[in-house]
């Protein structure tokens, strides 16, 4: 136990406390004496009264506050929830289309390596066109990564 003196409202008091507490006595000391301070008039008793009633309304309040508040957090996490797991859908999304984007890439080297001299019929200048807009859209796709 530990013995620390304080000074309330102008007059000092000998309070014991759990030994390592001093400092935080001395904190809470100091809040009650700026409260006691602002009371003027009326008894030393009837001054801490006016105090002790003064920081419980003070306590009240912030009890009320961090009440309301916490629906709000609530819904805070819930919406950051909901925009992580939306972006680990985008980012799946991202990587099945840069897949699709491998696959059609290897589609088209494997088309181009297999294809014969330039296009004589109608049929192969089809595939030409068909073949240059995946790589097109390939391109585009890879410019949005």
């Amino acid at each position: 136990m530990a013995d620390v003196k304080l000074q309330i409202a102008g007059r000092p008091y000998d309070v014991h406390c759990a030994d390592g507490q001093e400092e935080r006595l001395h904190q809470l000391a100091g809040i009650v004496d700026t409260k006691a301070r602002t009371i003027q008039g009326g008894t030393e008793v009837r001054q801490l009264l006016f105090t002790a009633l003064l920081l419980a309304d003070e306590a009240h309040e912030a009890r009320a506050k961090a009440e309301k508040a916490e629906p709000q957090s609530d819904s805070l996490r819930a919406a950051v929830a909901l925009a992580e797991s939306r972006e680990a859908a985008a980012r799946d999304a991202l990587r099945e289309a840069e897949a699709r984007e491998q696959a059609l890439r290897a589609e088209l080297d494997a088309a181009r390596q297999a294809s014969a001299p330039p296009p004589r019929n109608a049929h192969d200048r089809a595939l030409l066109q068909i073949a240059e807009r995946i790589e097109a859209l390939a391109d585009r796709a890879e410019r949005m990564s």
